[in-house]
This record gives C-alpha cells, sequence and structure tokens, in this order.
C-alpha cells in the first residue's frame, strides 16, 4: 500500500509551522486592531456568481483556477479564491450601507487550481484588511499603514518595498485604453498569444505580463500618468502625500496594474526580492464599482490581501511557546492527585505536561523531550506531609514546597 499523501498543491502545517503561520495571524489582528479595523469572517465558500461577476468570467481565475462545483441542491458552488468578493456580498446582504466606515480585518484559506511551486499553493492562506464607504484618498493611506506597520511589525518591512501606481478614474482609464489597445495593435506580431487574447477583454493585464517579447513591447507602450485627468491627478497626489507624511517610501510603478473595470485610482504591492518569482506579500487597490458589480448601491471601497505562507517565509522563528511545568506522579497512589493537581495549576495560567502513563523514568524523559521548566514530583511520602518536590530540570537543583503554596513557588514559571 503507497504511504498517503496530501493532495498536490496542499500541506500540513505541523507544530513548528504552525507557529510561524499563527504568529503571522496574530500579529496582523493586533496591528489592525489598533487601527480601528473589527474582524469578520465568510463562508468559505460561495455561489460561484459571486465570484464570477467580481472576478470577471474571462479572468484566469475564474475561466482556469476556481475550484467550482454543484452541489446535492443543484447550485453552482466555489470555494472562495480570494476575501474580497465575499466581504463585499456580506457588506450587501446585511445592509450596511450605514455602518461606513466600513473597516475589518479577515483571515483563512483561500483555494485555487494553480501549478504549484514555492510560495504558492492550491490551499493557501491570507490575511486581508477592507475599507467601505470611503472615497477619499485618506482610506487609501490608512490601509497601506496597516500592512506596512504588520511587516514591521514581523521584523520583514526592510526586505520588502512598497510599489504603488494609480489606474485613474474611469475617464482617465477609458482614455488610456484607447490608446493602449492601439499601440499593442501596431505591435501584434510582436505579443505572446496570452497577451493577444488579453489584448481583446483585458488589455491592461498585458502590462505585467512576464512573457521576454511582451516586456519588451511593454517597455515602449503609453504610460497611463500621462493620460490622468485632474480628479485622478489630484487624487494620487494627496495619497503620495499622505504617505511621505507618515514616513512610508515606495517607489512609482507605471506597470502596476488591476484588469478589471471597477479597479478605480491606487493600485499597489508590497513585494520582495528573497521568494523568487513570488515576490508580491501584499497586494491590494481600490475597487470604488464593486460593490455596484455585485448588485448593490455603489460604495468606495480599497483593501489588500497578504499571502500568509510568503509571510510565515520571511519571518525569522517566532518567540517560543511557554514552557511548561512538567507533574510526575511517583507510585500508583499518586496518579490521581497529580491529575488534580495539574488541572489546578492549568487553571492559574500554568502550562502543564502531564504523561499518561509509564516509570518515573520515563516520565521525566518525556518532561524533558517537551522543554519542561521543572518538574513537580508527587510520592505517596510527599502526599502524606503535604509537601511536593520541585526539581528545575536545567540545573537539576530540587526542594520541598507545600502543596498550599506551590503556586507561588512556580511563579516564575507561569
Amino acid at each position: 500500500m503507497p504511504v498517503l499523501q496530501p493532495v498536490r498543491g496542499t500541506h500540513d502545517l505541523l507544530p513548528d509551522a504552525h507557529r510561524r503561520h499563527s504568529h503571522v495571524v496574530d500579529t496582523a489582528r493586533a496591528v489592525a486592531a489598533r487601527h480601528g479595523f473589527a474582524e469578520i469572517a465568510t463562508p468559505i465558500f460561495e455561489f460561484t456568481e459571486v465570484f464570477a461577476r467580481t472576478m470577471g468570467e474571462t479572468s484566469d481565475v475564474v475561466s482556469k483556477e476556481m475550484y467550482s462545483f454543484a452541489d446535492r441542491g443543484g447550485e453552482s458552488i466555489t470555494l472562495r479564491p480570494e476575501y474580497t468578493a465575499g466581504i463585499a456580498r456580506a457588506f450587501i446582504t446585511h445592509g450596511l450601507y450605514q455602518a461606513v466606515p466600513f473597516k475589518v480585518f479577515a483571515e483563512g484559506p483561500m483555494f485555487r487550481y494553480e501549478r504549484p511551486q514555492k510560495g504558492r499553493q492550491r490551499q493557501f492562506h491570507q490575511i486581508d484588511v477592507e475599507v467601505l464607504g470611503v472615497p477619499e484618498p485618506e482610506a487609501d493611506i490608512d490601509v497601506i499603514a496597516v500592512g506596512a506597520n504588520i511587516l514591521e511589525a514581523l521584523g520583514i518591512r526592510e526586505r520588502t518595498r512598497l510599489e504603488l501606481n494609480t489606474l485613474g478614474d474611469p475617464e482617465s482609464r477609458a482614455e488610456y485604453r484607447r490608446v493602449l489597445v492601439s499601440y499593442f495593435n501596431d505591435h501584434r506580431a510582436e505579443l505572446s498569444q496570452d497577451s493577444l487574447s488579453r489584448l481583446e477583454r483585458n488589455p491592461l493585464r498585458i502590462l505585467d505580463s512576464k512573457d521576454e517579447g511582451d516586456r519588451r513591447v511593454v517597455a515602449g507602450a503609453p504610460v497611463l500618468g500621462d493620460y490622468l485627468n485632474a480628479r485622478s491627478a489630484d487624487f494620487f497626489a494627496a495619497v503620495r502625500e499622505g504617505l511621505d507624511l507618515i514616513g512610508i517610501p515606495y517607489r512609482l510603478n507605471s506597470h502596476l496594474v488591476r484588469g478589471l473595470d471597477y479597479y478605480t485610482h491606487t493600485a499597489f504591492e508590497f513585494v520582495t526580492d528573497d521568494l523568487g518569482a513570488q515576490g508580491a506579500v501584499i497586494a491590494g487597490g481600490r475597487y470604488d464599482g464593486l460593490i455596484e458589480a455585485l448588485g448593490g448601491r455603489p460604495t468606495a471601497g480599497i483593501g489588500w490581501a497578504g499571502g500568509v505562507e510568503r509571510l510565515a517565509m520571511l519571518i525569522d522563528g517566532p518567540p517560543p511557546p511557554p514552557r511548561p511545568v512538567a507533574v510526575v506522579p511517583v507510585g500508583p497512589a499518586a496518579e490521581a492527585p497529580a491529575k488534580r493537581l495539574a488541572q489546578r495549576l492549568r487553571r492559574q495560567g500554568f502550562a502543564v505536561e502531564h504523561a499518561y502513563r509509564g516509570s518515573l523514568g520515563r516520565r521525566l524523559k518525556r518532561a524533558d523531550r517537551a522543554d519542561a521548566a521543572c518538574a513537580v514530583l508527587l510520592g505517596e511520602d510527599e502526599l502524606g506531609r503535604g509537601v511536593a518536590t520541585v526539581r528545575d530540570l536545567d540545573s537539576g537543583e530540587q526542594d520541598e514546597t507545600p502543596l498550599d503554596r506551590l503556586e507561588d513557588r512556580l511563579a516564575r514559571y507561569r
């Protein structure tokens, strides 16, 4: 019988890996809370239409990567490939238009059928920040600051750089699209097949093509910044001034785009050179047309998603968990009192290791493997005198302590 393996593109989070994963999520949650973001969770699957509408029927994610299936009721259901659409759907479902600014943080697993590689899996995890109902550039500055502060708190801000662009408002974007399509049509013979198909449905996506031939064509393409109207230019200037004011450096990248029409104004990514091809660790932008695309009332929005696995690869090992106290019975008569003592200490906030069975030697070895700081030894003699032996497992020193004062004796191990 072959050894069982996880499904390709998925991975097990064993304890050490899970500590890194949790450290990323817990740090992000704490930083987002300091910025006034409340936590939200939406279902892990939605009706397929939610993602088809928001990500575009012809996008690669919808056409090639989504895990979609018909449930037993005949409904088309999709495992979420990203968080924003579900949060937008929840905003509409619960009529939260009067709750703006709606500022939320979320985290959880996502699913995309992609070719697995370093930093890219078919089941992966994201942290997510969204602000709905704020059309002013202050929201853009805020969500970018949250991302920068999370990276700072994780100790990896210096390993990333913020890349920034503007997509303009719909009027600017439409003019730029017209000019861009004309330019690419003049260079059709030099474009890849993927870019030729994008030219018909999503020409801005050609700007971030990785194909070498495409990149040579893109190098001479018109720049969106040259086609911004006054409103769009002023908006982008306000975002840049705000970032300068709070000391967040950035690099302008005119090829940083979002292909769908509901994206407007600010697009940004925090990228690193330390993960190979999968360099974006946080990516986001403004999507003022998204709620309306889902059938809701026009509502401004901006947000970002960050890859937990990618961030976990960059951080140093998180602080180790607290070292436990090992409660070790000596002889059958001490088994029940030891169980009660372990429960008492846990209720008082101690991490306690209590082996299920074995001799004194085996239990002490188990305590050593668990990196216990000390062992509390209980035998018939100690119980008869109302004491316990406390042994420091680093120094080997030990003493007797009355059971009713044990918590005080162990306070430094709490």
